[in-house]
């Protein structure tokens, strides 16, 4: 009798008895959310909120004294044996800095060929960079007028390749990108979700039902995020992370609770004590397994990375609505259908009379029962050795290494790269002070760029850029690598704790803040998943093994429910790390191994995976 009193149990008999409202208000709900959503829009974080240690305190302190800008560069390169110091070669820049300089939110254009602009004329005499600026945020919705012009100098000068990157124009094409790559997951993950709860229901109205739902709870999710979002800004991602959340879990909760409901029918009870059986129990399991989930995904609050915190605020949303969801509407929804639930029944999937569902699960089940000492040594076998590959895993910010070079972007990105090694990536000595000796400034960029010279970890040139109000200087330096690779970070090592310390032993008005950069933003942030994913680990471990132990009063099963998480974490990381670090399949799978794992990749496949596969042990 306790079973029939629990939370669960009373909400689905609510719901059952109060189908109109349950149902209406389900749906009130959600497109209030929606509306509230779309009239207040979504607050993304930005690029100095992603900053962590070092490289962040110096990328804020720029973005604190500096207007908000986008560098661009235009690579002008020969196709017809013109040098970068021929005439025609000297007319065609001209051309395009003029037509530049006459192009919309275009400013502080600058020529290959000024005194003050050095280093934009490649070594091999073929080549040439003119630069401008983009002001403002957003600049990514202001490039286009730019990309229109350089596209048409391109058709227009034969003989030369005129082609442009830098962040906004990269952004725009890889948002672009991303955005197309989301419409397609949408497009055949829900098509492709909705087979599968078919071929499990083998009826198309019970296979809709848990679609429903999961979609109805991501919408509404998604939305909810808006007005949050005004207060803590969300990572841009964040909708594609809770699509795939949202759809796992509230697909995963509908389709246990229907799936109790269609057994107790099956055994002879009534369609109303059926329901109250499923909410007695899959209802309770729901619940249980709702705070499990949102305790893995809280986890990633310790991450020590705002791009974290965001994607735990969207995923425990979207799971505390599907767990609503499921405990109140989806009652009412099997009550008003009953048994008209199984229509649409497919022929090739007649369900076995006794459990209701299709015979192929039970026949697996039996097997598995009936030798339950050799099914775990030949599962245990295969997760481990699909787990092998981890113990030599290795972890890194692909950075642009980890685009795909199709995006016309990255050819563009790759040619600059082979014509100015280390232009695109520069590690960048940030010095702030109200005031900075600006002759000791220069002569710190004068002796960095001796080191250079004599170094094969920087290149040149090396530039310094002072904000508007003269309060910080920053010294940009070359790096060499590819922005992410052990040659880049090396750089950026050497540069903090060796170079620095010689060329600016103590700063006259102010105080160095540190080096940053995108490279150095990789190495603070392969540092900060190295310390803290230690944490993270701890924290789910523990909240998880309480839960269960006071929801089952045992301390066997979350014992043998973490470990068996841990198990199967291990066997997908060894997978993964098999297929995309070490490069195997890779013509089959159509991408190009770096030879790393991305660094918040670990820890997002661990809090996921951990919180989803803890579903199945509470429901079991």
């Amino acid at each position: 009798m306790e079973s029939t009193r629990n939370i669960a149990a009373r909400a689905g008999r609510w719901s059952a008895q109060h189908r109109k409202k349950a149902i209406l208000g389900w749906l009130a709900f959600v497109i209030v959310a929606v509306v509230i959503g779309g009239s207040v829009g979504t607050q993304t974080l930005s690029d100095a909120d992603y900053g962590i240690g070092e490289s962040g305190r110096a990328d804020r302190a720029i973005a604190d004294h500096s207007p908000e800008k986008e560098d661009e560069s235009v690579l002008v390169q020969s196709q017809n044996g013109a040098g970068n110091r021929d005439q025609e070669f000297r007319q065609v820049v001209g051309t395009v800095v003029s037509r530049l300089e006459a192009t919309k939110h275009v400013r502080k254009v600058e020529s290959p060929y000024a005194a003050d602009n050095p280093g934009k004329l490649s070594e091999d005499g073929k080549s040439a960079l003119v630069t401008f600026e983009l002001p403002g945020e957003n600049a990514e919705d202001k490039v286009d007028p730019a990309l229109n012009a350089v596209s048409n100098l391109d058709k227009q000068e034969t003989g030369f390749r005129i082609e442009e990157f830098g962040g906004a124009s990269a952004d725009k094409a890889l948002s672009d990108a991303f955005e197309k790559d989301f419409q397609k997951a949408e497009v055949t993950s829900l098509p492709i979700t909705l087979i599968i709860l078919i071929v499990a229901f083998g009826a198309l109205l019970a296979a809709f039902v848990p679609l429903l739902l999961a979609i109805t709870a991501v919408a509404a999710a998604i939305s909810l995020l808006g007005p949050i979002s005004q207060i803590w800004p969300v990572d841009e991602n964040i909708s594609s992370v809770v699509l795939l959340i949202g759809l796992a879990v509230g697909v995963d909760y509908s389709l246990f609770y229907l799936r109790r409901e269609r057994e107790e029918r099956a055994r002879g009870r009534s369609e109303k004590a059926a329901l109250e059986a499923a909410a007695a129990t899959s209802g309770r399991a729901v619940l249980v397994s709702g705070f499990t989930v949102i305790a893995a995904m809280a986890g990633m609050y310790l991450g020590g990375a705002a791009t974290f915190v965001s994607f735990a605020t969207g995923t425990i949303l979207v799971v505390a609505i599907s767990v609503v969801g499921s405990l109140t509407v989806l009652p009412a929804i099997l009550s008003k259908l009953g048994d008209r639930v199984n229509k649409g029944r497919v022929p090739f999937l007649k369900p076995e009379k006794r459990t209701g569902e299709p015979r192929a699960w039970s026949w697996v089940l039996d097997r598995v029962l009936k030798r339950p000492v050799v099914s775990i040594l030949a599962a245990g076998a295969v997760l481990v050795t699909l787990a092998i590959p981890v113990f030599h895993i290795h972890t890194a910010d692909s950075g642009v290494d980890g685009l795909p070079r199709s995006l016309a972007v990255m050819q563009t990105y790759d040619r600059m790269q082979a014509a100015f090694p280390g232009e695109q990536f520069t590690a960048d000595i940030v010095v702030e002070g109200k005031n900075l000796d600006r002759a000791q400034i220069q002569s710190a960029a004068q002796e960095m760029r001796q080191i250079a010279r004599d170094s094969n970890q920087f290149n040149e040139p090396v530039t310094v850029d002072t904000s508007p109000d003269g309060q910080v200087a920053t010294i940009e330096v070359p790096i060499a690598g590819t922005g992410t690779d052990e040659t880049s970070l090396d750089a950026v090592k050497a540069l903090r704790q060796d170079v620095v310390p010689q060329i600016l032993p103590n700063v006259h008005g102010g105080e160095v803040v540190g080096v940053g950069g995108f490279t150095a933003g990789s190495v603070d942030f392969n540092e900060l998943m190295a310390s803290h994913i230690w944490y993270v680990f701890a924290f789910v471990f523990a909240v998880a093994f309480m839960l269960l132990l006071v929801t089952f009063r045992s301390i066997v099963i979350p014992i043998k429910a973490i470990l068996l998480n841990v198990l199967s974490v291990a066997a997908a990381m060894g997978i993964v790390t098999y297929v995309f670090q070490d490069g195997h399949f890779e013509d089959f799978l159509n991408f190009d191994s770096t030879g790393a794992i991305t660094s918040w990749f670990p820890l997002m496949l661990f809090v996921i995976l951990f919180g989803l596969s803890m579903d199945y042990h509470v429901f079991i």
